[in-house]
C-alpha cells in the first residue's frame, strides 16, 4: 500500500499505465501521463522555491490541472490547500493568510477576481496560471509563471524532500457560518488510509467510473478522487450547472459511482432515471437523507447498492451503512468504517449505555493533525484517550465530533444532531433534523431549514423555512398541520416561512441554517418588547 498521498497515482501507473485515470469533459488523461505530470509539476514547484511543509493553494474549478497541482504539491514535499471555487476574494484572502500560503494555482479569470486581495496576502510569491491565454497585467510583488512551464520541469534531476506518512499533506477549511473557517490539517496517513478504508467497503475495483460532482475542497469530494487512484479507477470530473446534467453524464460516461450530499439527492431523486444502467452503488454524507428522498432513489434505481454515511473533516470519514441495512434501519449511520473506532461517550469520557445520547468519538489512524495554528480550538476537539491497555504511557488523540448521536443494542448509531444546532426550547433539546423529516415527507416541499432563535420565555422558539416543490400550491398551515400530527407540543415551530428561492448553501453545498438563522435573532424579542 502507499504511504505517501501522491503514490496512489505511482501506484496505479505502475499497475496499468495506460488505464484512463481523468476525464475532464473532452480531454483525458491516463495514469502515466498523470504521473508524468504530477513528477513535472513537483519538480517545479520546488524550482519556484515551494520548500518541505510550505502550502501551496489551488482555487480553480475541477479540472485537470487542479488535481495535478493537488498531487504536484504533495510530490514536491508541500501542503496542498484547495480552496472552494465558489468562495469570494475577501474569503481567499483569509486562508491565503491564515496558513501563509507560498504559491498559489489559479486561472485568468479568478486571478482578476483576486487582484484587490492578493497584495495583502503577505506570505505569496508566486501565482500559477493554468490558462493557455498570454497573461496580461502582473501584480507588483509576485511571480507570475504560467502551467506550461511547470510541465516543462523535470524531478527526476532534482532532490526532492523525503517525507513519511505522518508528514502534513493538506490542510482543508471547514466552513465558516460562526464564524472564521478553521483549517484542517491532514496528514498523507490520513489520506491514504482513508482511500483504503472506503474503497474496501465500497467495494471500488478499477474498472469504476466514479463521478467527482462535489467540491474537491470538500473532504467528501476529494474523497472520490483518492478512492478511484487507490484502486486505478477513472475519475470523472463535473462541474454541474442542473440536476438533469448529472444525469446526462451518469449516461454519457457510465458511471458507476456517484457521491452528493442530501440537498443535491432531493434534486436528483425525482428525476427520469431510466436509461440509468451503469451505476453500482451511490453514497450519502453530510446530513442524513429524507426517507421520501431514499424511497424515491430505491425505486428509480432498485439494482443500486446505497451507502449511508457519516464523516467530519477532522477524521475524514467514520461510519457507513451497508446497503443490506438500508430497508432495516434508514435512520442509522450504521458503523465504523475499516480501521476505525467510533464510541459514544459522555461527558467524563465514560461509555454511553445503548440508546443514551453521547456524543460521537473517533479514534484511529484517520484522525487528522488538529486545526492551523488554533491550539485552543484543537485542544476542545482532539483530546487524549484514556490508554486502552495497562502499561501504555502515551495518551493517544481522538477527535471529538460535537455531533450527539446514540447507539442501539447492535451497535447501529444514529444522528440526532449537532450541539451547536440542537435547539433549546422549554428546557428540551430538539433536533433540526427530526423536524426537517416531518417537512420532507409531506412530499410538498424541496428544501426546508429548521432552527431555534431566541425567544425572552422559551429561550428558543422554532422556526421553519421552506420551498415548495415545482407547480405545487402550498399553504403554511399545512406544514403546521404535519406537525402538529407527528410532533409533540414542545417541537412544534413558532414561525412557518414559504420561500420560493433555493435556501443559502455553505461552500460545501449543504443547507446553512445559521445563515438562515441569523434573519430571525431579533424577530421574537422585538415582538415581546
Amino acid at each position: 500500500m502507499p504511504a505517501l498521498f501522491h503514490e496512489l497515482i505511482y501506484q496505479s501507473a505502475n499497475q496499468n499505465a495506460n488505464k484512463t485515470a481523468l476525464i475532464d469533459r473532452k480531454r483525458h488523461l491516463s495514469y502515466a501521463n498523470l504521473a508524468t505530470a504530477t513528477q513535472s509539476f513537483a519538480g517545479a514547484l520546488h524550482k519556484l522555491g515551494l520548500n518541505r511543509g510550505e502550502r501551496a493553494a489551488i482555487y480553480l474549478e475541477k479540472r485537470l490541472e487542479t488535481v495535478i497541482a493537488l498531487f504536484g504539491t504533495s510530490a514536491a514535499g508541500g501542503a496542498f490547500v484547495p480552496v472552494n471555487p465558489l468562495l469570494k476574494a475577501e474569503q481567499v484572502a483569509y486562508i491565503l493568510n491564515d496558513c501563509n500560503v507560498r504559491i498559489l494555482v489559479t486561472s485568468v479569470a479568478r486571478l482578476d477576481l483576486l487582484r484587490a486581495v492578493l497584495p495583502q496576502c503577505r506570505d505569496l510569491h508566486t501565482i500559477v496560471i493554468v490558462d493557455e491565454t498570454q497573461i496580461t497585467a502582473s501584480i507588483t510583488g509576485l511571480n507570475t509563471v504560467s502551467w506550461q512551464q511547470t510541465q516543462q520541469s523535470s524531478s527526476n534531476s532534482i532532490s526532492l524532500p523525503r517525507c513519511i506518512d505522518s508528514d502534513m499533506a493538506a490542510i482543508l477549511y471547514t466552513s465558516g457560518s460562526t464564524g472564521k473557517p478553521k483549517g484542517v490539517v491532514l496528514s498523507h496517513r490520513n489520506l491514504v488510509t482513508g482511500a483504503k478504508s472506503v474503497a474496501q467497503y465500497l467495494n471500488n475495483r478499477s474498472d469504476d467510473r466514479i463521478l467527482a460532482v462535489l467540491p474537491l475542497s470538500f473532504d467528501y469530494g476529494l474523497s472520490q478522487l483518492n478512492t478511484a487512484f487507490y484502486v486505478g479507477a477513472t475519475a470523472v470530473l463535473m462541474n454541474y450547472l442542473m440536476p438533469r446534467d448529472i444525469l446526462s453524464i451518469i449516461k454519457r460516461e457510465h458511471i458507476t459511482g456517484l457521491a452528493a450530499v442530501p440537498p443535491l439527492w432531493t434534486q436528483l431523486a425525482p428525476l427520469d432515471w431510466q436509461g440509468v444502467q451503469t451505476l453500482r452503488y451511490i453514497t450519502n454524507s453530510g446530513g442524513a437523507m429524507p426517507r421520501t428522498t431514499l424511497a424515491q432513489l430505491r425505486a428509480a434505481l432498485p439494482t443500486t447498492k446505497i451507502f449511508l454515511m457519516y464523516g467530519l473533516t477532522e477524521a475524514f470519514r467514520s461510519t457507513y451503512l451497508p446497503p443490506e441495512e438500508v430497508d432495516k434501519r434508514p435512520d442509522s449511520m450504521g458503523k465504523a468504517i475499516p480501521n476505525a473506532e467510533v464510541m459514544v461517550l459522555r461527558e467524563d469520557g465514560s461509555h454511553c449505555a445503548p440508546g443514551e445520547p453521547g456524543e460521537l468519538v473517533h479514534r484511529g489512524s484517520l484522525v487528522s493533525l488538529g486545526y492551523w495554528n488554533a491550539p485552543d480550538k484543537t485542544a476542545t476537539r482532539f483530546r487524549p484517550l484514556t490508554p486502552r491497555q495497562p502499561g501504555l504511557t502515551i495518551p493517544e488523540l481522538a477527535v471529538w465530533s460535537g455531533d450527539t448521536v446514540r447507539m442501539d443494542e447492535e451497535g447501529y448509531l444514529y444522528f440526532i444532531g449537532r450541539r451547536d444546532d440542537m435547539i433549546k426550547t422549554s428546557g428540551y433539546r430538539v433536533s433540526p433534523t427530526e423536524i426537517e423529516e416531518v417537512i420532507y415527507a409531506t412530499e410538498t416541499v424541496s428544501e426546508v431549514a429548521a432552527f431555534g432563535v431566541p425567544h425572552p420565555t422559551l429561550d428558543q422558539i422554532i422556526v421553519i423555512v421552506a420551498v415548495p416543490k415545482a407547480g405545487i400550491e402550498l399553504e403554511k398551515d399545512m406544514l403546521a398541520a404535519a406537525c402538529k400530527k407527528h410532533l409533540p407540543a414542545f417541537m412544534q415551530p413558532g414561525l412557518i416561512e414559504l420561500r420560493q428561492n433555493s435556501l443559502p448553501r455553505n461552500p460545501n453545498g449543504k443547507i446553512d441554517r445559521k445563515n438562515i438563522a441569523n434573519e430571525f435573532q431579533h424577530t421574537f424579542q422585538a415582538k415581546e418588547s
